[in-house]
């Protein structure tokens, strides 16, 4: 690793498969906590090229437990956190919107690394139990609509560096393969990602990909429609700027969509939201969000038809009867 990183510090960049040999010699133990800590850093120094991007997410693919969910035509909707906004878990209420909207969704997520409430940490606290059970998961996307994937269950190697994660409390590389590494390999997916170049690089890999896929940035700096500015979204077809209005929204400000800072609050805000007694801002996002990915899911839907799906699934409480549906079978 001494050598690695020398080669490194001299701003040189790795190859594909030499980023996927590194990645996989870290996630496989063989490395000291403070030399993972000084590989990571790395690559908060200078940006990441599309090579080992690459090469870090086929490492983790070859490493993970797979899920057979392709009998399902399934759609996750995942953020790559890092934005540092702290906001509450839009990309997951969302993903509830999208599964009361008739849609199959595999939901991907973890614990927070960089941010105060990850959609591992929301799940967890209002009782969902975390499991890796083939026949359970496709048994909750079959009756429920939705599953969640919790990435730790099936990347275990990932254990080898969340320590350093959490100790260091910044966003890394290892966010900007989250929504990459989905192990039920979703056939559509909606991405949030915290910068316009790494969205970039998420365009390059994605076309090359079976995956319908729609990238996600607001230029204010969000991993997700914020609508408190115009937002990028790249998609197999399209490299648009959008606005709020455009979406028939308002903007909002960043105060509206912020979390607790904890797990409980943010919680707290999340069943509020679920439950119809959300903000008009907090509901905004929510639909604006779970509108983009029924648009993505639903090629054949119109924008306006899906604000309108995403609206009666999140206030006639079809959201909230996956989610207690969901709960029940726990």
């Amino acid at each position: 690793m001494k050598e690695i990183l020398n080669y490194l510090f001299e701003y040189k960049r790795l190859t594909k498969q030499e980023a996927e040999d590194i990645l996989t010699e870290i996630t496989g133990g063989k490395l000291s906590d403070a030399e993972i800590a000084a590989f990571i850093t790395v690559f908060n120094m200078r940006t990441i090229s599309i090579d080992e991007l690459e090469g870090f997410r086929n490492a983790l693919l070859k490493t993970a437990i797979p899920i057979d969910l392709s009998d399902f035509n399934t759609i996750d909707l995942c953020g790559t956190g890092g934005d540092g906004k702290d906001t509450f878990n839009i990309s997951t209420l969302s993903a509830f919107v999208v599964a009361g909207a008739e849609a199959k969704v595999a939901k991907h997520g973890n614990y927070a690394a960089s941010s105060g409430c990850g959609s591992s940490n929301v799940m967890e606290h209002l009782g969902y139990k975390f499991s890796n059970n083939h026949d359970r998961l496709r048994k909750e996307l079959d009756l429920c609509g939705i599953t969640f994937l919790h990435a730790p269950l099936f990347n275990p190697a990932m254990k080898n560096v969340a320590s350093v994660r959490r100790a260091l409390r910044l966003k890394t590389f290892f966010n900007m393969l989250g929504p990459m590494v989905n192990p039920g390999r979703p056939q559509n997916q909606v991405v949030g990602v915290f910068s316009l170049e790494l969205a970039r690089m998420y365009n390059y890999l994605y076309q090359k990909s079976d995956i319908n896929y729609c990238i996600i940035h607001s230029l204010d700096g969000y991993d997700e429609i914020s609508l408190t500015g115009d937002f990028k979204v790249l998609t197999n077809k399209s490299d648009r700027i959008l606005s709020p209005s455009i979406l028939g929204m308002n903007i909002v400000k960043a105060e509206e969509l912020a979390g607790s800072g904890d797990v409980p609050g943010t919680a707290a805000i999340f069943m509020n939201i679920l439950q119809g007694r959300g903000t008009t801002p907090q509901n905004s996002v929510v639909v604006s969000n779970a509108a983009m990915a029924l648009a993505t899911y639903f090629p054949g839907k119109s924008f306006g038809e899906c604000i309108e799906t995403a609206k009666s699934s999140l206030m006639g409480g079809k959201a909230l009867k996956v989610f207690n549906n969901l709960i029940a079978k726990q």
